[in-house]
């Protein structure tokens, strides 16, 4: 239940953040043309990405993406919990970067959190994902990030399942899934 609690709260954020983000892409909560620049900032020594960079190099990124997925890969915005279409999949095979299309995570380090985002125990490989400090709402979290091209995945957390400890709590919208052989994905999972 404490789990539920702290997503509903995470989530309450969503709107003003994706609105931000929808501010600093030239647009507005319809998606209108707007005038507000997105603003980066640096303290402590800490670099804060802009939320007008696309993570990918493809300057069509908003043609391929949905908005969903945009503003998740793109504005770290969080999708609600229980919604994702991966959250309660139990497919045997790779998840990919929505952006890129590198591999990020096994079904076979995948469990259920509860929390109502697809949860993992450990990347594929350590090199897949990139951690990053978050100070966002009032808390200091570990963002994870695509490692290949930078795109907000989701947070990783110290409350997960042996043998790693860790929880990858991922955004479905940030995911694309590729069904494969179950001994090559239960081989990569362990293998890091």
């Amino acid at each position: 239940m404490k789990r539920r609690t702290l997503a509903a709260s995470m989530t309450a954020g969503m709107a003003l953040l994706s609105a931000s983000c929808l501010r600093g892409t030239g647009a507005d909560e319809a998606g209108r043309p707007g005038n507000q620049p997105a603003v980066g900032a640096e303290s402590a020594g800490e670099s804060v990405m802009q939320t007008n960079k696309p993570a990918g190099n493809d300057a069509n990124l908003k043609d391929r993406l949905t908005p969903l997925q945009y503003q998740v890969t793109q504005c770290s915005a969080t999708e609600r919990p229980f919604t994702g279409k991966y959250h309660d999949f139990k497919g045997t095979g790779m998840y990919h970067c929505v952006v890129c299309g590198a591999e990020l995570f096994s079904s076979a380090a995948k469990f259920d959190s509860g929390t109502g985002w697809p949860s993992y125990w450990k990347p594929v490989n350590s090199a897949s994902v990139a951690t990053a400090t978050d100070r966002a709402h009032g808390m200091v979290r570990t963002e994870i990030k695509c490692a290949k091209c930078g795109a907000h995945l989701g947070h990783v957390f110290d409350d997960g399942p042996q043998p790693t400890g860790q929880r990858y709590c991922v955004n479905s919208a940030s995911l694309n899934f590729k069904p494969g052989d179950s001994r090559k994905a239960a081989t990569d999972a362990e293998g890091t």
